[in-house]
């Protein structure tokens, strides 16, 4: 991907001004939450153990070292930015995510081996750039989306036999760009799909797999959920509840999914339906493009991270009707582009075969670095130093005679001239 060349461009002042505060702000975050410098800007990114897994705009992916902050491998083959990646078993339920699927601007979709680096197969996705991909391991479904609009339905029983991807179904209802998706198995044959797009607008799918020979996916259009006025940059899915970032500078949350079944018991009226009155929007300065629900994390504890522009905000969602602002951190000098919880795991000094799991969080951004921290700095970050005043400069003592090297003669002379004066 090249750079632009923006020197015979005629540029507003308003970006000259964010240029240079950019740049500004460059300078006072190139130590914090111990940052690694990649090569690349980071369009996705996905944490597996103490590796960090990296789509770079730089048509490769990166698999890093978060201890180290080493590069350990780059997948080389895609020709344009990769914008997303998936793991997905060779042995279905081994639990191993031995595969590594890419999708990029070069319209493919790639499958690799996620030990060796070898390219496994290359499938042609999409008519325009490939957005997101999302894997649903129990139901070996693989769904892609793109600039075309479309959203498509990949079989992954065969995914290791080197041959391109089967295609077992698509979908075509958007009209924008779909950026976004995420989606929960309901049974063997079953799931709910969320897609959402640049116009704002997510589509509830009820997935079924028919009984033809080879089997194909239906999909039956469930709702459309219109919260958000333009492009849906992030979902979150839990069992009964749906988080969202936006553009439009907002996190919203759906307590309830009305198409997404919950158990309940059945003393419970409407448990399995929408509340008439959904939790406020959760504002921002800057458009939202990435969030992090620790809920629907192994921590399960009520807590909402966001990035919006280039900080990061920490809430106590505890209420969703009232959610609390914990902290603000300058994480970045310009968007952070991913989220990722890492349950950090090491080493006990004198404690052989201990290990102690730490949560911390990774932040990537297109400031093209990969950021490591504490939960808990995120959550109640230390206070900023205190300000050095600056002590008034002294003035330098007069010259006497003797400083300035005066020879007799000379001291005898000036006192002459004083005293004619």
């Amino acid at each position: 991907m090249q750079t632009a060349d923006t020197s015979n461009l005629i540029r507003s002042e308003a970006e000259l001004l964010l240029e240079k505060a950019r740049k500004d702000k460059a300078g006072r975050t190139k130590d914090v939450g111990s940052p690694i410098a990649i090569t690349g800007k980071a369009l996705a990114i996905e944490v597996r153990g103490n590796v960090a897994w990296i789509a770079e705009n730089t048509t490769v992916i990166r698999k890093l070292s978060l201890e180290t902050g080493k590069t350990l491998q780059l997948f080389k083959g895609h020709t344009a930015p990769v914008t997303s990646l998936a793991f997905v078993d060779r042995d279905a339920g081994s639990g191993k995510a031995d595969l590594l699927v890419t999708g990029s601007w070069d319209r493919t979709i790639k499958v690799w081996n996620a030990e060796t680096k070898e390219l496994i197969s290359s499938t042609p996705g999409h008519a325009d750039f490939v957005k997101a991909l999302l894997v649903i391991p129990s139901i070996r479904l693989l769904i892609s989306s793109g600039s075309d609009k479309i959203i498509r339905f990949w079989d992954l029983s065969t995914v290791a036999d080197g041959q391109p991807l089967r295609s077992v179904g698509s979908l075509a209802e958007h009209s924008r760009p779909v950026e976004s998706l995420d989606a929960r198995a309901t049974s063997d044959t079953s799931a709910v799909l969320y897609t959402a797009d640049t116009m704002g607008v997510i589509k509830v799918w009820d997935l079924t797999k028919d009984n033809l020979t080879p089997p194909r996916w239906q999909s039956t259009l469930l709702e459309d959920l219109t919260h958000h006025r333009t492009r849906v940059n992030d979902m979150a899915l839990g069992t009964s509840q749906l988080w969202t970032a936006s553009t439009d500078e907002t996190v919203q949350l759906i307590p309830r999914i009305a198409s997404l079944p919950v158990p309940a018991p059945a003393s419970t009226p409407g448990a399995d339906t929408l509340p008439t009155k959904l939790p406020p929007p959760i504002q921002h300065p800057a458009a939202v493009k990435a969030l992090l629900p620790l809920s629907l994390t192994p921590l399960a504890e009520p807590y909402l991270l966001t990035g919006a522009g280039d900080v990061i905000r920490a809430y106590d969602v505890s209420s969703p009707d009232e959610p609390e602002l914990l902290a603000e951190t300058d994480g970045h000098w310009h968007d952070v582009t991913a989220l990722r919880l890492w349950m950090r795991r090491s080493k006990v000094e004198g404690e052989p075969g201990k290990v102690r799991v730490e949560p911390w969080v990774v932040s990537a951004s297109l400031d093209g670095t990969i950021r490591r921290w504490k939960l808990n700095e995120l959550l109640q970050p230390p206070p900023p130093p205190p300000k050095e005043v600056e002590k008034p400069k002294e003035e330098p003592p007069a010259e006497t005679p003797e400083d300035a090297g005066m020879t007799e003669d000379e001291e005898r002379e000036l006192a002459e001239l004083m005293g004619d004066d």
